[in-house]
């Protein structure tokens, strides 16, 4: 699996924040409320989701958090604590691809990843949904792009750049071909196939002009997709790139970027 750097690991953070479904991971209270809970975590990074949702969940919790990265595993933490929650870590280097069968799921409640979903196959997903099923573990995947993006002022170009990312999308990301912007819509048909109640929350990016660094690099990233499907329009993407690139020196680019939560759990679990 091909990772992603900690310099936008940590731009991209606020932004995940702001996007998320608080309202399901509270939700996860009630689904789940033995404690201590078990927890992995999937393509952890530097820890971001163990930050995000352990305050939410409150209580005793032990998180197993998976990465290949060596580098990121080094920033996660190892606890995280406060009046209303008790939280360990223990970290695991593993590849995702290689070691499926490896994860360290047994007694585990709860499985979840972050923007994680859009960059596996369906032949990998099955495989990880039906290790799920048979535990009857709850799961929680969040901040799956959809495919959609806006950006204002518009650009006569916009649709059809993005449509080159979205091609990009679907490609080999490590774990053979994407499922890209359908990764939810999969979920919730693999989940519900095997007797899941599940639920789809949207959890957009909003990037607004104060946020050039995090603008600039996205951009970045759609130019070396839309590069790399259609080589042989350069030109066109450069002459895009370069008039966003204005707007963005005038503040007064805003970017917004579709991203869905979703969670499944096992119809006797609902009561």
């Amino acid at each position: 699996m091909t990772g992603f750097s900690l310099e936008w690991l940590q731009l991209r953070e606020p932004c995940d924040v702001r996007a998320r479904s608080q309202e399901l991971v509270i939700g996860l209270r009630s689904l789940l409320p033995l404690r201590p809970l078990q927890v992995v975590d999937l393509g952890a990074g530097t820890g971001a989701n163990v930050r995000y949702m352990a305050p939410l969940l409150g209580g005793e919790q032990r998180w197993i958090t998976v990465d290949n990265d060596p580098k990121l595993i080094e920033r996660q933490p190892s606890s995280i604590e406060s009046a209303s929650f008790q939280c360990s870590v223990t970290s695991r280097c593993l590849d995702l691809v290689a070691d499926l069968s490896s994860l360290p799921l047994s007694g585990c409640q709860l499985v979840t990843a972050s923007a994680l979903l859009d960059l596996v196959s369906a032949s990998w997903f099955a495989l990880l949904a039906s290790r799920c099923a048979a535990l009857g573990a709850t799961v929680l995947f969040s901040l799956s792009y959809d495919g959609r993006v806006q950006c204002l002022p518009r650009d006569p170009d916009d649709e059809w750049l993005i449509g080159l990312v979205n091609l990009h999308q679907r490609g080999d990301k490590g774990f053979g071909p994407a499922l890209g912007p359908d990764a939810t819509e999969h979920a919730r048909q693999v989940f519900a196939a095997l007797n899941y109640e599940w639920r789809v929350v949207p959890s957009d990016w909003e990037i607004d002009s104060a946020e050039r660094a995090m603008q600039r690099e996205l951009m970045a990233g759609w130019m070396g997709a839309a590069r790399e499907v259609a080589p042989a329009e350069c030109q066109r993407i450069d002459r895009w790139g370069r008039r966003r690139e204005a707007h963005l020196d005038a503040g007064e680019l805003l970017i917004s970027v579709g991203h869905q939560d979703f969670m499944a759990w096992p119809k006797s679990s609902a009561g």
